[in-house]
């Protein structure tokens, strides 16, 4: 190991993390997205800030193409925002212990995403690469990507191949080339209020009607099949002697492929009260379709093992996992997608978050020899 390579990564990446980037805080995203911009112009490469609606940080694209190259290329995501709030390094600071190094956002993901810059400017700085590189940042994967999907599917539009520096899953670094599709669902019970002790049989309780969607929503998970649906949150009431008259149920579901998302759905959007005197109101949607591992992908990821053992370590495939990322647009529109092919380590979204000191140089060694070679 190249002492002298893995103490400027480790620097470079604690410099990441020491700006803290809550995705639900823009200003803070936005200063990460000029870091990260200036450092890109510092390595030869071009960067620029797009703004996008909502209440949001802005977009970061930066590229090694040249001037009149709009050849189909390769597809960096990463993305810069993360789940902490401001004031998580009072709780997990940035400090090496052995092969760790911890901190908030060091493992999901800005380890990652600094190790594909440092290789991108590294490998067009050392001849070029064979196909254009642009390299997408976005402010709001943690939330869902719902101002940047359309600028993701945008750019995938005109690549050959799209790889993802969400972390290498725990135990073995592996990549991930299949993920569940994501969803969301409101449910709205409305019922009718009365005193729960002078008139209790005048009121139609939406908690009560709840309760009975909630056990039928449970009950549509189908491990077999891969398909869960949980209910994540519930409010409703106003007071202990009121009848309540609306309750808000907030539910996840994911799903393995199309047809399963389609099925799901079709159930959920056919629910109905069983209290005919209390109002249900669904509102569904699948936010992440699913990512399914095409023959493309597999193509892809015999070139990037190849890449990894001649860096010197072998990259091995994870099953389909129920997260989501952004991969899942860029596989869902028929791309070739490998996605946790970023930093190694563990914790994500805990205060436990590390990477592995010792995994770097050889991470950064592969991003810049599958930069160099795709074609």
């Amino acid at each position: 190991m190249n002492r002298e390579t893995t103490e400027s990564l480790v620097a470079g990446i604690e410099e990441w993390v020491r700006l803290e980037s809550p995705t639900h805080d823009p200003g803070r995203v936005g200063q990460m997205m000029q870091m990260a911009g200036e450092q890109a112009r510092k390595l030869g490469l071009s960067a620029s800030i797009e703004p996008l609606a909502g209440d949001v940080g802005p977009l970061l694209c930066v590229s090694n193409r040249k001037t009149g190259d709009d050849r189909p290329g390769i597809l960096i995501l990463a993305h810069l925002d993360t789940v902490h709030p401001v004031g998580t390094l009072l709780e997990n600071p940035v400090r090496q212990e052995g092969d760790r190094l911890y901190g908030p956002g060091t493992y999901d993901m800005k380890a990652g995403a600094y190790l594909a810059l440092a290789a991108m400017g590294q490998a067009t700085a050392n001849g070029g690469t064979a196909l254009p590189v642009d390299y997408l940042f976005s402010p709001d994967e943690e939330t869902g990507s719902h101002a940047s999907r359309a600028s993701i599917e945008h750019y995938a539009a005109r690549a050959r191949c799209v790889l993802v520096t969400e972390p290498a899953r725990a135990d073995g670094g592996r990549c991930v080339t299949a993920r569940k599709g994501t969803g969301m669902v409101t449910l709205t019970a409305r019922g009718r209020p009365s005193h729960a002790g002078v008139a209790h049989e005048k009121g139609r309780s939406a908690i009560k009607e709840m309760a009975h969607q909630v056990l039928a929503l449970e009950a549509m998970t189908d491990y077999a099949r891969g398909i869960t649906v949980s209910v994540g949150t519930l409010k409703g009431g106003t007071a202990t002697n009121v009848v309540p008259a609306e309750c808000r149920a907030v539910v996840d579901f994911r799903v393995p492929d199309r047809e399963a998302a389609e099925f799901i759905l079709s159930r959920i959007n056919a629910l109905k009260a069983v209290d005919p005197d209390v109002e249900l109101a669904v509102k569904a949607e699948l936010n992440r379709p699913p990512m399914t591992r095409s023959d493309g992908t597999a193509k892809l990821l015999a070139v990037a093992q190849d890449c990894a053992r001649r860096a010197g370590f072998e990259l091995e495939e994870a099953p389909m996992t129920g997260g989501g990322s952004d991969a899942n647009f860029t596989a869902a529109l028929g791309i070739p997608t490998i996605d946790g092919v970023g930093a190694d380590g563990d914790g994500a979204h805990t205060l436990n978050e590390h990477i592995l000191v010792s995994t770097l140089e050889k991470r950064l060694e592969f991003w810049r020899l599958l930069l160099a070679e795709l074609t």
